[in-house]
C-alpha cells in the first residue's frame, strides 16, 4: 500500500508588519518631501539627538538617514564647534577636498552655499609617481597634492584610512589648517585607528565615526548636512 503524505508548506516569515508594506508594487510613497518627512520622523523615534549641540544634530540625523543604521549615533564623535566651523567655511566658498570620486559624487552641488569647488586629486598623473616614491597608497599620495591649498578648506575622507593618516602627517608638519575634517574612512585595516588619531589631535575641528564603519556615502552626507539641513522641525 502506498501512503501519500500531504506536503505542508511552512508559513512564510513576514519581513515587516503587514500595515508597513505596500499592497502592490505600485503602492508606495512617491513624493520626495513626504519620503523625507517620514524618514526624519522614523529616525527621531529611534535615536536620541539630545547630546548633539546645534548643527551637530543635523549632521547626526543625516548620517543615520544615509545608512539606515540608527546604532551608529553612539559612535559619532566631534570637537566643539566643528559643525559651525564647517558651515561657515562652506558659506564663505571654501573648497572641499575629497579622497575619492565616490565621496565627491555624493555631494549635492546645488545645495552648496558658496558654489564650492569639490576637489579630488586621486586621478592626477603625479599620484602614482608619489605613491611609488613613498611606498604608500595612491590615496595617501593624492593628499600630498593638497599642500598649500588647505587653509580654511573642508576635508571629507570617506574611503581610505591612509588618506586620513597622511593628512594628519601633513598637518603635523605645520601646513595650513583646514576649517574642519570629516573622517569617515571604512575598512578592516587602519580605519578605526585613523579616526582615533583624528579624534586625539586638538588643532583641527573634526567630525568622525568611530570604528570600522564609514564610507563615501557617509562622508558626502556629512558635507550635505553642513551645506543644507535635512531636519524637519518636530511638531509642538
Amino acid at each position: 500500500m502506498i501512503i501519500i503524505i500531504p506536503m505542508i508548506t511552512p508559513k512564510r516569515r513576514a519581513f515587516a508588519a503587514p500595515n508597513s508594506m505596500p499592497n502592490s508594487v505600485n503602492d508606495y510613497v512617491r513624493d520626495p518631501a513626504e519620503i523625507y518627512r517620514r524618514s526624519v520622523e522614523a529616525i527621531r523615534r529611534e535615536i536620541d539627538l539630545s547630546r548633539f549641540p546645534g548643527g551637530m544634530a543635523e549632521v547626526a540625523l543625516r548620517l543615520v538617514h544615509a545608512c539606515a543604521i540608527p546604532e551608529i549615533v553612539g559612535d559619532i564623535v566631534f570637537s566643539p564647534g566643528a559643525a559651525e566651523s564647517g558651515k561657515r567655511a562652506l558659506e564663505s566658498g571654501a573648497a572641499i577636498f575629497v579622497d575619492g570620486e565616490m565621496t565627491g559624487h555624493g555631494i549635492i552641488r546645488s545645495r552648496l552655499p558658496g558654489k564650492n569647488a569639490v576637489i579630488c586629486t586621486l586621478g592626477e598623473p603625479q599620484v602614482p609617481v608619489i605613491a611609488k616614491q613613498n611606498a604608500t597608497t595612491r590615496a595617501a599620495a593624492a593628499v600630498d597634492l593638497w599642500r598649500g591649498k588647505l587653509h580654511g578648506a573642508v576635508i571629507a575622507i570617506g574611503t581610505a584610512p591612509t588618506a586620513l593618516f597622511r593628512l594628519l602627517e601633513v598637518l603635523a608638519e605645520g601646513n595650513e589648517r583646514p576649517a574642519m575634517v570629516l573622517g569617515f574612512p571604512v575598512g578592516f585595516v587602519g580605519a578605526a585607528e585613523s579616526k582615533e588619531a583624528l579624534a586625539n589631535q586638538a588643532s583641527v575641528p573634526f567630525i568622525a565615526l568611530k570604528g570600522r564603519r564609514g564610507g563615501a556615502a557617509l562622508a558626502a552626507a556629512a558635507v550635505n548636512a553642513l551645506a543644507a539641513p535635512l531636519i524637519v522641525e518636530e511638531a509642538p
